[in-house]
């Protein structure tokens, strides 16, 4: 069996899907403003005007959000995630777009792999027909709450874990099967296909593929602006690595 395994946020969708929650969190009333001003605003300041970094921005974010979501009850949590893909749930690129299509009509598994919510990504794999998926646990206790505790799925080595299960659950062809990501916590992704593709890569996970010889000469890197996407190989040109 062949596989297409895809990251979401920043590969398959233009933001990120946990980001979009909790504004819509905050917009219904059910997380204090305050808390995501006081600890993120500085941070996605410097990222917004281009001096800071985007992981830096993201993983202020995602502390804010583990903390602030604590408590709160599974029927509004998932209300508020419905809004989030009922909304924002095409704000996606076309190049993935066209390449899950692709891979349906070939007979191939389509697994998303995510460091967003499990109730996220359940419900974007729903949306875009995905064979089967799994994201960062966020668990609840026996009235429905969340706990503030998570099984992350955001990096490199719990990804690692999730393949080599879907390869258990499936007898996936990984030599044959294609990944596509867009940081450093999708590298093991596309360390273990046939076919690895960078999209829109970040210098972290752009300088890593060109320091792996078997990543860098196999490893094609799509970058989608506008509405042009370009393909690349790794030996691309930096410009502009100051942060």
């Amino acid at each position: 069996m062949i596989a297409a395994f895809f990251d979401i946020d920043g590969t398959i969708f233009r933001n990120s899907l946990l980001t979009e929650h909790f504004k819509k969190l905050i917009k219904y009333d059910l997380l204090d403003f305050s808390e995501y001003d006081r600890r993120v605003k500085e941070a996605f300041k410097l990222w917004d005007e281009r001096v800071g970094n985007y992981d830096n921005y993201l993983g202020d974010l995602t502390g804010t959000y583990v903390d602030a979501i604590k408590g709160l009850p599974t029927k509004y949590n998932d209300f508020v995630a419905d809004k989030v893909v009922e909304l924002k749930g095409n704000k996606v690129y076309t190049y993935t777009r066209e390449m899950i299509k692709w891979h349906k009509s070939q007979d191939h598994l389509v697994i998303f792999i995510s460091g967003s919510p499990d109730f996220l990504v359940s419900r974007m794999a729903k949306k875009w027909n995905a064979d089967d998926f799994c994201g960062s646990t966020y668990h609840t206790d026996k009235a429905g709450i969340l706990t503030g505790e998570i099984s992350p799925m955001w990096d490199s080595e719990n990804k690692l874990k999730s393949i080599h299960k879907f390869c258990e659950k499936y007898k996936i062809d990984l030599n044959k099967s294609y990944a596509y990501g867009d940081t450093h916590g999708d590298i093991t992704m596309l360390q273990l296909v046939g076919n690895p593709r960078a999209i829109n890569p970040s210098l972290e996970l752009l300088n890593n593929i060109k320091n792996d010889k078997k990543l860098k000469y196999k490893t094609e890197i799509i970058i989608e602006r506008k509405d042009v996407v370009y393909s690349v190989n790794a030996d691309v040109k930096i410009l502009n690595s100051s942060f």
